[in-house]
C-alpha cells in the first residue's frame, strides 16, 4: 500500500515506522527539527514491541509531489486540522481513505467538510508514544492498537487492505462496524486520562491509586458518557466504570500527550477534550461539573507558555 503520514509525531511516527518496516510505501510529512532529523538520520522507534531504525525514509515538509495514496493516516494537533485537511488535497484519489487518529469527536466533521464524506473513514488508536528527541519515537508499554471503520458500517476493500497491512506489520488492528461509537469510547477514556494526568502533573498510576483523584477520574468519564448518550451514541450506562478498569491495566508510569505538552510549555488540546464535553453538555442540558473545573484549571495553559 501507498500510505501518507500527515503528522509524524508519536502516533504517526510509530505506526508509520511499523508499516514502512513491513514493506509498505510510506511517505512521512514532517517539519522542523523532527523532520530534518528523519531526513538526515532516519526514523528511530524505541519500544518493548521491538526497536526500529529506518534509514532512507521518504519524508517531506508538505504533501506536494507525493501524489495520490491509498491511505492518509492523519495525526496533526487539533488546532491544525482545517489547514492540514486543505494541504492534503494532492494526496486524495477516488478511493483514498483519510483516517484521523486525533483526540476528539469533532475531527471527522472537520475533515468531511473539507474533503467530502466519501474520503473520510473513522479511526481511533490506543498507544502511549511521543517524540522523545528529533527523529526518535518512544513507545511506553505494550499497547499499540488501531481501530478503523467506514461511517456507513460496511467492510470496504480499502480498509480490508489496510487491516492486512497492519497485521503484516505486527500492529494490533480491527475494523469496527460502528466507528462513531468506537470514537466516542476512546474520547471518554482520553478525556479522563488527559484532564487528570495534566491537572495533577502525575502519571495514571498515581492518579488511580489515590481515592480522591480516582473519584475525579471516574466522574470526568461519567460526564463524557452522559453527554455521548444524550447525543444518541449507544454507550453503556456503566461504560465509565469499564474504562476505569481499563485504566487499572495501564502501565503505572503512563501519562497523556496533553500532560507532555503542558510540561513542555506547548499548546494544549483541552478545548477539544474537557472543553468540548462542557460545551456539548451545556447545549444538551447535561451537567458536567468535573470537566468544567478541570477545563478551568488547564485553560490558562491552552495557548502554551509563549502566550
Amino acid at each position: 500500500m501507498k500510505i501518507a503520514i500527515m503528522g509524524a509525531g508519536g502516533v504517526g511516527g510509530y505506526f508509520g515506522a511499523r508499516l514502512a518496516h513491513s514493506g509498505c510505501d510510506v511517505h512521512f510529512i514532517a517539519r522542523g527539527a523532527h523532520g530534518a532529523a528523519i531526513r538526515t538520520q532516519g526514523l528511530r522507534v524505541s519500544s518493548a514491541r521491538g526497536d526500529l531504525h529506518l534509514q532512507n525514509v521518504q519524508v517531506s515538509e508538505t504533501p506536494q509531489g507525493i501524489g495520490p495514496v491509498d491511505v492518509v493516516l492523519f495525526g496533526v494537533k487539533l488546532w491544525d486540522t482545517a489547514a492540514a485537511a486543505e494541504a492534503i488535497r494532492p494526496l486524495i484519489g477516488p478511493q483514498t481513505a483519510v483516517i484521523s487518529f486525533q483526540n476528539s469527536v469533532v475531527k471527522d466533521d472537520i475533515l468531511q467538510a473539507a474533503l467530502g464524506a466519501p474520503a473520510v473513514a473513522g479511526g481511533v488508536c490506543y498507544i502511549a508514544a511521543t517524540i522523545a528527541a528529533p527523529g526518535l519515537i518512544a513507545h511506553t508499554g505494550n499497547l499499540q492498537k488501531l481501530v478503523f471503520g467506514e461511517y456507513g458500517g460496511q467492510r470496504s476493500e480499502r480498509l480490508e487492505r489496510l487491516l492486512q497491512a497492519c497485521q503484516a506489520a505486527g500492529i494490533d488492528a480491527e475494523i469496527s462496524p460502528d466507528i462513531r461509537k468506537a470514537v466516542w469510547e476512546k474520547f471518554v477514556f482520553l478525556v479522563g486520562l488527559s484532564a487528570t494526568t495534566a491537572a495533577t502533573r502525575l502519571p495514571i498510576g498515581r492518579v488511580r491509586a489515590h481515592p480522591d483523584a480516582r473519584r475525579v477520574l471516574q466522574q470526568v468519564m461519567e460526564e463524557a458518557v452522559a453527554v455521548g448518550r444524550a447525543q444518541g451514541v449507544p454507550l453503556a450506562a456503566d461504560f465509565a466504570a469499564d474504562r476505569l478498569r481499563f485504566c487499572d491495566q495501564l502501565p503505572e508510569g503512563m501519562t497523556s500527550s496533553m500532560a507532555h505538552d503542558l510540561e513542555r510549555g506547548n499548546r494544549l488540546e483541552v478545548p477539544w477534550l474537557s472543553g468540548d464535553v462542557v460545551r456539548r453538555g451545556a447545549e444538551l442540558g447535561v451537567p458536567t461539573p468535573a470537566n468544567a473545573v478541570l477545563h478551568g484549571i488547564l485553560a490558562p495553559h491552552a495557548e502554551g507558555r509563549s502566550a
